[in-house]
């Protein structure tokens, strides 16, 4: 574990991803990107150039090596100037990078990782349902074979996919047996967006902000059955693929867009207190900012160390599922209180658009939420931990 210093190549990422927003996304272009709701496909087309989109994929497949820390110091990195570049990323190499690697067959490995490395396709979650959030396993959108077993078809509506409308596959959760006991009835699927029968409908939201949310609505969609994930052996086995170590990474990778946006609010506030002056001197010679700001670096730095903590277990392959549950309890909430004490250092410039910690402390909010509520953490650490009950 990297206690002291990250090893070279680490840093070296660092500096890579730094040195590409500097060029590829000055502020006031992101801001710009919010305000539309737009996701910059032809600067993502420049990342992937760089090749950390490979740092999911094993060679064999057309990667660099898996290196799930790496992969996340990407996605802060990128997150510590906005979502527009951290959220396509994560849709390639972790949606898709991650999933097909740990949960596909062998010819998906093949078709798929090697685009996916290269940053050529990208993938979408339809897992939520209108009626479905943290119970997935009570799904209702449905999978039913054709009578020669040749294709699959498709019946529901998936909520909350985001940048379905930019991405080339649904990786998309059905129930594939109506007979079969809970849990034993769930398949994962791969819908291509372009499929006869597929439409969107947008819902407006205020965070997160880098593509378009909303529902995905499936009517008699056909697909192949070489589209179930992990071939034949994958139908009725998807329960097992939702909460394999797919699920550990899933709650790192959205805690790391939370620690990143966490460092840019503190980051902000701290320049910000050393150039305004009130009361005949810089803010940051009185006390309140000072302490407002110890309190912040303090915390963040809490932060640092349980994340990237999970982040060395998962990229060893050791168990982290309590860690990782720990890791988006602590980060969601704290990322949100230190984004929100930063904002007050700022004043009302903390709430003006033309700064961006307005736009951090709305994507903060979404935190405690998304990829599994604080609530949801809370009973997998006790779960994890087989803490008695009734």
């Amino acid at each position: 574990m990297y206690f002291q210093e990250e090893p070279e190549h680490i840093l070296i990422i660092r500096q890579q991803i730094k040195r590409f927003i500097a060029e590829e996304m000055p502020r006031d272009l992101v801001r710009q990107w919010d305000r539309d709701m737009h996701m910059p496909k032809d600067v993502m087309c420049k990342l992937a150039k760089l090749g950390v989109c490979g740092l999911t994929v094993d060679e064999q497949y057309g990667g660099i090596g898996r290196d799930i820390y790496a992969a996340l110091v990407v996605i802060e990195e990128l997150a510590r100037r906005s979502m527009h570049l951290a959220g396509p990323f994560i849709h390639t190499a972790f949606y898709g990078g991650i999933n097909i690697s740990e949960s596909g067959s062998e010819a998906q490995k093949q078709a798929y990782l090697p685009k996916l490395a290269r940053g050529e396709l990208m993938f979408a979650y339809g897992l939520s349902e209108p009626d479905v959030g943290g119970d997935l396993a009570d799904v209702r959108t449905t999978a039913r074979r054709t009578s020669d077993g040749a294709h699959v078809i498709i019946n529901g509506t998936k909520r909350w996919c985001t940048a379905a409308r930019e991405s080339d596959f649904i990786y998309c959760l059905v129930r594939s047996d109506t007979e079969a006991p809970r849990y034993h009835n769930l398949s994962f699927v791969l819908v291509p967006t372009d499929a006869p029968g597929i439409s969107f409908s947008d819902i407006e939201h205020t965070g997160l902000r880098y593509a378009k949310t909303g529902d995905v609505i499936l009517d008699d969609v056909q697909i192949p059955v070489e589209n179930i994930v992990g071939g034949e052996a994958g139908w009725n086995t998807g329960w097992s693929k939702l909460i394999g170590p797919a699920l550990d990474v899933e709650r790192l990778e959205i805690t790391t867009c939370a620690l990143g946006i966490a460092h840019a609010a503190v980051e902000d506030a701290w320049q910000y207190a050393q150039e305004r002056r009130q009361f005949g001197k810089l803010i940051s010679s009185h006390q309140a900012i000072r302490h407002t700001l110890a309190d912040a670096k303090t915390k963040l730095q809490a932060c640092d160390h349980m994340l990237y903590h999970a982040a060395w277990l998962a990229n060893e392959g050791k168990p982290c599922a309590v860690e990782s549950s720990m890791a988006k309890l602590f980060i969601g909430e704290t990322a949100l209180e230190i984004a929100l004490e930063c904002q007050k250092v700022m004043g009302a410039y903390g709430l003006a658009t033309e700064y961006d910690m307005e736009r951090y402390v709305r994507d903060l909010m979404c935190m405690p939420i998304v990829g599994g509520s604080s609530n949801m953490q809370r009973n997998n650490i006790t779960g994890q931990l087989h803490l008695a009950r009734d």
